[in-house]
């Protein structure tokens, strides 16, 4: 038996392999269907079939070598796993939305458009006395029912932090005599002043600043010393106060 050398087999084979890269896949998979030359024959020991006969031994090759699913596989497979026959996705419309939030009004806007500024046909005593008694109500919640045992500390407490929006307050001291006496529904609280309105449907601004207001709330008095309520609500919601002996005017 002739056996080829090692050499020439390699030189062959090198020359099959720049054959592929020269003509590209196409070309290349016309070589893999090409007879083989004969002295590649004669190394490797086989015979070059035909092409029915090459695509018949493929066919039975596939055949033996790919797994065919039975009934009872098809069976387990759908039972125990989601299986998503022509599944698509709704389409969505496509709105365009904004990035950036839309923007507030500024102080000035709000000052020209008159916002804060109750109409005088709404400055009437009787309209907020439904205000009142939800504040009244919100108050008796925050403090736990104002039983006669709870303690003036607490309520204190409870009160530095709470909305004042529909309270009846009174003057009780001032630098400004003409305040002093002055009781009515706290209907606006802004960082320096409250808004009230008195039972003689008279809208009047009280300064915080210099002078303190007694609230009552189910037999319980507490006093508000101006001096350190000069914050917006929303402020003094979030402040820690600190326990003061003393507060002069």
């Amino acid at each position: 038996m002739w056996v080829m050398p090692i050499s020439e087999t390699r030189l062959n084979s090198s020359r099959l392999l720049r054959q592929i890269h020269k003509h590209g896949l196409m070309d290349a998979e016309a070589l893999v269907r090409a007879k083989l030359p004969g002295d590649l024959v004669k190394v490797l020991g086989v015979e070059s079939q035909s092409s029915s006969k090459a695509e018949a031994f493929t066919q039975a090759f596939l055949k033996s070598s790919i797994q065919h699913h039975t009934r009872h596989d098809l069976k387990t497979m759908l039972s125990h796993k989601a299986v998503v026959l022509g599944y698509s996705r709704p389409k969505k419309d496509k709105v365009k939305r904004s990035s950036k939030k839309a923007k507030g009004l500024n102080a000035c806007q709000k000052r020209a458009l008159k916002i804060f500024q109750i109409k005088p046909e709404h400055q009437r005593y009787k309209l907020f006395l439904s205000l009142h008694e939800l504040w009244r109500q919100y108050i008796i919640d925050l403090c736990g029912g104002l039983k006669p045992t709870c303690s003036p500390q607490f309520v204190q407490q409870k009160l530095l932090k709470a909305d004042f929006h529909g309270a009846i307050i009174t003057v009780v001291r001032s630098k400004c005599p003409s305040y002093v006496g002055t009781t009515g529904i706290l209907i606006q609280e802004f960082k320096h002043v409250f808004k009230i309105i008195t039972e003689e449907d008279r809208l009047k601004v009280i300064p915080k600043r210099s002078s303190v207001f007694a609230v009552e709330i189910n037999g319980f008095v507490s006093h508000i010393y101006g001096n350190r309520f000069e914050q917006r609500a929303s402020e003094r919601s979030a402040k820690k106060f600190k326990v003061r002996g003393t507060i002069d005017l």
